[in-house]
């Protein structure tokens, strides 16, 4: 990707983009994947690699734009979601029934299915946040980093500002942290791990305007996301709380 945006010609690379979402009839953001094109441009050490060959512009250019594109077309509300991919060790269990005697094997297989929405549930959040704030930060001008489309950074504003954005304060892996080191990538939490404190306030802040995104409103967002798309959390049919 680093090869393509070398040239800095923003207007060409648009101009390409749109006449590939085109013959694909795709009707995409153009004023978002303008904005991404864009940071990249100015910042060339936070495109993602492009490690197949040959390195050919045009393919490039078309790689990145079906990340960005499949990322979004496949986005929380819209996905029917996998089961989680493990069986559970049925030792949990035995532990469980050791320490309390009392409990039957239908409160064992309830506690070991509990556990496993709890899991699927985990798996979604992120994704789940993620297109809260893309469908809210739209209006102020920020757009979603699809699909990973921008290395580390999962927004980006028509000002040139990048935010990467963590559910947790402890969520952030080694790499995420390296990229961010030494450059202008804002961050921010959902929620203090240690404390349990939601940090809404700071994100409305970085966003500015009249923004005010709350855990309630976020709450809502969730609820309707199931509501209308029950598949976004995978269930396994012989789970005992369906």
């Amino acid at each position: 990707m680093r090869r393509i945006i070398s040239s800095g010609n923003l207007a060409a690379l648009v101009q390409q983009s749109r006449e590939i979402f085109e013959m694909q009839r795709i009707d995409a953001d153009m004023q978002a994947v303008t904005c991404l094109l864009g940071v990249l441009i100015q910042n060339p050490d936070l495109a993602p690699e492009y490690k197949s060959l040959p390195p050919d512009p045009q393919r490039i250019l078309l790689w990145w734009l079906g990340k960005y594109h499949s990322s979004y077309s496949n986005r929380i509300s819209q996905r029917s979601s996998r089961y989680p991919g493990t069986m559970p060790d049925t030792m949990v269990s035995k532990i469980i029934k050791a320490r309390l005697g009392r409990l039957s094997d239908e409160d064992l297989k309830k506690i070991s299915d509990a556990h496993r929405i709890s899991m699927s549930s985990e798996n979604i959040l992120g994704l789940l946040l993620e297109e809260f704030l893309a469908t809210h930060l739209k209006k102020y001008g920020w757009h979603c980093a699809w699909g990973e489309s921008i290395k580390s950074v999962d927004f980006v504003s028509a000002t040139g500002l990048l935010l990467q954005v963590k559910n947790r304060s402890n969520s952030e892996n080694s790499s995420s942290s390296r990229v961010r080191t030494g450059t202008s990538i804002l961050k921010w939490h959902r929620v203090n791990a240690t404390t349990g404190r939601y940090n809404w306030e700071a994100l409305n802040k970085i966003i500015g305007g009249n923004c005010a995104l709350s855990e309630e409103v976020f709450e809502a967002f969730v609820k309707e996301t199931l509501r209308a798309n029950p598949a976004a959390l995978a269930v396994e049919p012989d789970n005992l709380w369906l």
